[in-house]
This record gives C-alpha cells, structure tokens and sequence, in this order.
C-alpha cells in the first residue's frame, strides 16, 4: 500500500522541508501500522473461518450465554494498546511542528507573512519588508516562515502540501503555521476547504529562492513596485478571480481582517458589488463571478512593474 502511495503523484509524500518531512513520516508510520492490524484481523478471520466452517463430523456449537472473560479482556486491552501506539508519535509530531524550525540561513529569525484569504484569492503581506503579494509568495530557501492566518470573509484553509499540512483561515480571529522549504524550487499552494463557485482555482505558488535573491528582490518592489491604495485594494474584496499582483505597501495599514471581520463588506460596498442572494428571483447582471476587472491604470502599473523586472533579470543572467 505505502509503495503504492509513493508511486502516485503526492506531494504529501514528497516533502521539501522540515514540517512536510514529519508530517510524511508519521503518516507513513501510521499507515504501515495500520496495515499490520488489517493483516492480523485478516488472518484470524481466514484461520476461524476454515477451522469451523460446517463438514461431516462436526457437531453444531451451543455458544456460551455468559460470554468469556479473557476474550472481553482482550478485545477491551487491545485497542487501547492500538490507540496508545498510535498516539505516542502523532501528539509527539504535533507539539514538535509548532516549533519554530531550525534556520540554515544567515538570518534565523522568521521571517512573518500575514496570508489573508478573500474570495477566490490569496493576499500576502510582508509587514517587516512593507510589500505585499497577490496569488504567490517569495520566501527565503531554508529560513523558516511564520504564516498569520486570517480571511477576509469565507473559512478557507492554507495549504502548501509539500511544505506542511494545512490551517484555517476563519474571519474575525488569527491563526499561525510555521513552514519552511528545505530546497529551492516552486511549490504549489492552495485553498483546503470548499468555498464556492470559484474554489477550485483559489490557487498560489510559493517560490523558495536564495537569501541573496530574495533581498534583492524585496528591495525591487519597495522602490520599483506600485503603491498599494485603499481603493485598489477594495477591488481584491470583490468575489472573483485575479492574476498575480505585485505592491509596495500593505493593506496592514488600514485593515486588520482579524480585528475587523466587516470590512470586506464595507469594501464591496464601496465598489457597488451586489451579492447574489439564493432567493431572489433575478440576480443583477453586473455581479463579477470569475474574473475581476481591476482598474486600467493598476493593471497597466503591474504590467510596467513585470515587464521592467523581466528586461532587468535578462540583462542580469546575460551577464
């Protein structure tokens, strides 16, 4: 079963960190000892099977009314010798993963991302650096990464399957997750739990670069990136999909979704959105269900932004 998994394309069993390693390993553990049970159950079922199935010679069986009690002993004990085993490595590895992570990096503090989630999209805020991401995220290879979890409106669930198991984000509150890639390389990333029409493409990647890089490239968008407004980011708050969206600044300035569960509200508001109601016998037409048209000069900022770091990255690797 466990070669079978490992055959398969998961990325559960392919970790590239720390947290993700763990986690793999004890639910490999738990697999394989769980396999040992079925086996042995199977075996005894097959053994009582042929040893008194119904042949010639062999009278019927009167059963004991009054039950036996070392098989009571047994199937009481037993299980509670399953669960103890069980439970020894899994409350190990739960205490051992909210650990912070050891750094191989020069900096060994964490570096903080706020993750908030808003329908169909994910927004990452730097708050040390003062830049904000949409849709992906750069960290430092090897340095650990404290997420703090909230949403702007639906419970989503943050989860990067090769770097560690997955947490909610829940509106009103913040939860926090330590990550952290052990190798260079971009990781998938996405929303765990269903959301609505748009769910399935609530989707971010995760991109471990180098330490050097990764300054680099935080220095880039405070000086070259555009500013992110309030009203720009009133838009995000709007149902619907975006592409990938480069800031200088964070919303962190005037909104926290863990301390203002409303404002998401307030902002689709502001924007003139509608929500569909279930009940309503004609929905407006202008409600935006897919993909959001966020301002002309904001997108035309964002294509500058890319297209100047993508002449910058070739005359660098040219050289």
């Amino acid at each position: 079963m466990v070669m079978l998994l490992g055959g398969c394309n998961l990325r559960v069993l392919d970790p590239q960190g720390t947290v993700g390693e763990q986690q793999r390993d004890l639910i490999i553990l738990s697999i394989i000892f769980m396999l040992i049970i079925v086996l042995v159950v199977f075996i005894l079922l097959t053994y009582f099977l042929v040893k008194y199935r119904e042949r010639e010679g062999h009278r019927g069986y009167d059963p004991d009314i009054d039950g036996s009690v070392k098989l009571e002993v047994v199937w009481t004990v037993v299980p509670i010798i399953i669960v103890t085993i069980l439970s020894v490595p899994t409350v190990y590895t739960i205490f051992n993963i909210e650990e912070v992570p050891e750094a191989n990096t020069e900096e060994e503090e964490p570096l903080v991302i706020h993750a908030t989630s808003a329908n169909w999209k994910w927004i990452f805020s730097y708050p040390e650096e003062d830049i904000e991401t949409v849709n992906y995220i750069n960290i430092p290879a090897e340095r650990p990464v404290l997420f703090r979890l909230t949403s702007a409106d639906s419970m989503a669930s943050f989860w990067v399957p090769q770097l560690g198991g997955q947490r909610y984000n829940m509106a009103g509150m913040q939860t926090e997750l330590y990550l952290q890639a052990g190798e260079e390389g971009t990781y998938y990333g996405r929303n765990a739990n269903f959301t609505g029409e748009g769910f399935a493409e609530m989707r971010f990647d995760v991109n471990a670069i180098d330490e050097t890089e990764f300054n680099e490239w935080v220095t880039d968008v405070q000086e070259e990136a555009p500013q992110l407004t309030q009203e720009t980011y009133d838009q995000f708050m709007v149902p619907g999909h975006v592409e990938e969206y480069t800031f200088s600044g964070t919303h962190l300035e005037w909104v926290d979704h863990a301390l203002d569960p409303e404002y998401a509200l307030e902002a689709r508001a502001r924007q003139g959105y509608e929500p569909i109601h279930p009940h309503a016998s004609e929905a407006p037409d202008d409600v935006p269900t897919w993909d959001i048209d966020v301002d002309t000069d904001v997108t035309e900022r964002q294509e500058s932004y890319i297209e100047e770091n993508q002449e910058s990255d070739s005359h660098h690797h040219h050289h």
